[in-house]
């Protein structure tokens, strides 16, 4: 289908990220999987190719507007490679610098950034505390010029490359959600520890880890915002979060349909193209129609968002709608493939693992249904 939403700009540049997905990525990509990890080599190169902090301004960014965050986040995802942790780095970590961050923080650690040279990633889970931000134990205690750090997070995504992790902390826990603040934590920290990446069903070049705080000193020029914000700042933030994931989910469910389009096209059984069959014709026909109209409310939800008029209630519906009609309809086209569906090193077994965590990612679909369930 035609999209209005994208300019022109927007398009040249999908086809400059489209190489390069081409060249520095899917060459590598099983490589990494079985890594567990992306390596820091590919975020400099993302960088020279101005596929980081695409919606940052200048001098701090690339100078683009989050079009240019979705054409990766969206080409990224069509590739199948959800692996990839560039728009947790660039769409999460950074607008919060950018938007709470004083001129000095903005200087010190967006550009590095943009190049790729520091990797950012964002700790709000922890392993009692997940969509419940209020439940979080990690404690910061404002000790003269610093703040002392003790607690622990889990499921960080970007965690073992990250050299800047915003970290969500209890500054005042008798304040509950009222007492938390966001703390910059740096790469070197003493008592700060990186784990190795976890084990996961799917997403596994995509470095996943738990981070350890102990005593670890961070300079109060490092408190991101207002001491006791911290609560709104993230909930401020969710709804872009949001919309990435669901951008996500739809790129990646259509890239899969044009994949078992090809696949059942070539594939015989009895003697006759899989794609002959009347079964496989509904099943297709019923992920197009399906994705298709999910692609029309999401146009319009990125094309809000690019005006500032996106609402916390449309982007939990966009995610909601996107993570679960990705994950029935991915099963249902994986059904095409037989037995080779099933293998590892088959695309759809991929996209089928990697897109269950996104019904989990930036809020489970529960709290979507809740969000959506309060507005009525």
């Amino acid at each position: 289908m035609s999209r209005n939403v994208f300019r022109d700009d927007h398009l040249t540049f999908q086809s400059q990220v489209q190489r390069f997905i081409l060249q520095e990525i899917l060459p590598h990509y099983e490589q990494w999987e079985q890594n567990g990890v992306t390596p820091r080599d590919l975020w400099r190169k993302a960088g020279d190719n101005g596929l980081l902090n695409c919606a940052i301004p200048e001098p701090w960014g690339a100078g683009g507007d989050f079009g240019h965050s979705a054409i990766v986040i969206e080409t990224i995802a069509r590739a199948n490679c959800l692996g990839i942790g560039f728009s947790i780095h660039s769409d999460m970590v950074a607008p919060y610098i950018l938007r709470l961050g004083t001129t000095v923080q903005k200087d010190r650690w967006l550009p590095r950034m943009t190049s790729g040279e520091s990797i950012g990633a964002i700790a709000l889970t922890e392993p009692d505390a997940g969509s419940d931000l209020k439940a979080i134990r990690t404690r910061a205690k404002l000790a003269g010029s610093h703040y002392v750090l003790n607690g622990q997070k889990t499921f960080i995504t970007n965690g073992v490359n990250a050299d800047i992790v915003l970290v969500l902390a209890s500054t005042h826990p008798e304040m509950g959600a009222r007492g938390l603040s966001m703390l910059v934590v740096e790469r070197g920290m003493e008592g700060f520890e990186q784990g190795q990446p976890l084990r996961k069903l799917g997403q596994h070049a995509q470095d996943t880890c738990e981070l350890f705080f102990d005593n670890v000193e961070v300079p109060a020029d490092n408190l991101l915002g207002q001491e006791n914000a911290g609560f709104s700042y993230v909930t401020e933030e969710l709804a872009q979060e949001r919309l990435s994931i669901a951008l996500r989910a739809a790129a990646n469910l259509e890239g899969m349909i044009e994949e078992t389009i090809e696949y059942v096209s070539q594939r015989k059984a009895f003697g006759r193209r899989v794609l002959d069959f009347q079964n496989t014709r509904f099943t297709l026909a019923d992920a197009i129609a399906q994705s298709t109209m999910l692609r029309s409310f999401l146009d319009d939800c990125l094309e809000r968002h690019m005006q500032g008029k996106l609402d916390a209630t449309s982007a939990a519906i966009a995610k909601l709608n996107a993570t679960e009609l990705q994950g029935r309809l991915l099963d249902n086209l994986q059904q095409l493939f037989g037995g080779y569906g099933y293998m590892a090193e088959c695309g759809i077994a991929r996209a089928w693992a990697d897109a269950r965590a996104l019904r989990l990612l930036g809020g489970t679909s529960e709290i979507m249904r809740e969000i959506i369930g309060k507005s009525v």
